[in-house]
This record gives structure tokens, sequence and C-alpha cells, in this order.
């Protein structure tokens, strides 16, 4: 038997992989051969999961958490299942989803029903992307109607705040105090600045 390996991926920086990553210990997939990424599933630009298959050799095991962590694009899932599986020869087991082991079922009748399963699941994972994307459409669509302000709010200007600037370009003031007196950061008093000038 080759080296196990697991993958791990979580779609935000802010997201926990936790509990992705007690599966992994719980098959004793060696530390140093799990690979996490932190973006979305999207793409396969994830230079983590890229490394992981560079170091993947024929007869190895990967495991994943569900069939989403490979991607949640029903064709990029289907593409990196065949090169994973034929073109290197990998096993993979999907750890939620026993019927997509590789390792079991390797006659005609086993790689049928592995294939009719992956290809399901993966349309699944797909359609969830895309209505979680319209449901999310339709929240901030509504929310706009009721009139709800999305970014961050705008910061306004004092009313002495030519005054300051005047004060600021004449050197009667420093840098550090007209911030103070504006309530700004640096950035956004060079943007208000920026803005006044093209007025």
């Amino acid at each position: 038997m080759g080296n196990i390996y697991g993958y791990v991926r979580v779609s935000t920086m802010y997201q926990n992989e936790d509990r992705q990553m007690v599966a992994m210990y719980e098959k004793e997939v060696p530390e140093g051969n799990i690979f996490v990424d932190k973006q979305s599933g999207k793409d396969f630009e994830r230079p983590y999961y890229a490394k992981m298959v560079q170091s993947m050799k024929k007869g190895d095991l990967l495991y994943v958490q569900s069939i989403d962590r490979l991607g949640r694009n029903y064709e990029e899932i289907q593409d990196q299942w065949r090169i994973l599986t034929k073109v290197i020869g990998v096993d993979i087991c999907v750890i939620n989803m026993p019927l997509l082991d590789t390792r079991n079922g390797k006659d005609l009748m086993g790689n049928f029903i592995a294939d009719l399963v992956l290809q399901i699941l993966s349309f699944v994972a797909e359609s969830e992307r895309v209505n979680i994307r319209q449901r999310q459409e339709q929240g901030i669509a509504a929310a706009k109607a009721k009139g709800v302000k999305f970014g961050r709010p705008q910061i306004e200007e004092p009313q002495d705040f030519q005054v300051i600037v005047r004060d600021w370009k004449y050197k009667k003031i420093s840098l550090e105090e007209a911030l103070e007196k504006s309530h700004m950061s640096k950035s956004t008093f060079y943007r208000k600045l920026q803005k006044c000038s093209e007025t």
C-alpha cells in the first residue's frame, strides 16, 4: 500500500477546519500528509491541493471529508476525480459517503456504482452552490429595497473641515492634529482631500 493523504478545504480564512481535521486524525492520516487550503472551491487555483497532487503516486490513498471539498463545480469535480483515480492511480475515500471509496468494488459493477454516485453528488453540490448564490442575491436585493446600506458607513466631514485642511496646508497644524480634529484615518483624510480638489 502507498502513502495516505488527507485534503481539507474551508471556503474562507475565517472558517474553522477542526471538524475535517478530526476526521483525518480518526483515519490516521499522517499529519505531514494533510494538506489544507483556505479559499473558495469555485476553481482549482489552490496551492496546497496542487502540491498534494504533485506528491501523490499510484497506489496512494486520499481521504476527503465530503465531495464538495474537491470543489463545487460539476465538471471540475469530475475532472479531478478522473485525474486522481485514472491518470495518477490514486484511491479516494469520501468519508461521509462510504459508497465513494474506490478501494471497494474494483470490478465493472463497483466502478459503475461509484461513477454514478459521484455524478449525482457532484451535481447536487454544484446545484447547492448556485442556490446559495441566488438566495444571497435575492436577500441583498430585498435589503436594498428596504433601504439597507452595504459596505462601510461613509465618514462625514466635520463642519470646519475646510479650515482644518487650510491650517494643515499652511503648516499651522501637523498631519496628526488634522487627523485628530477630522476624526479620520490618514487614507480617509487624503481621499477627502482628493474629492475636494476634484469639485
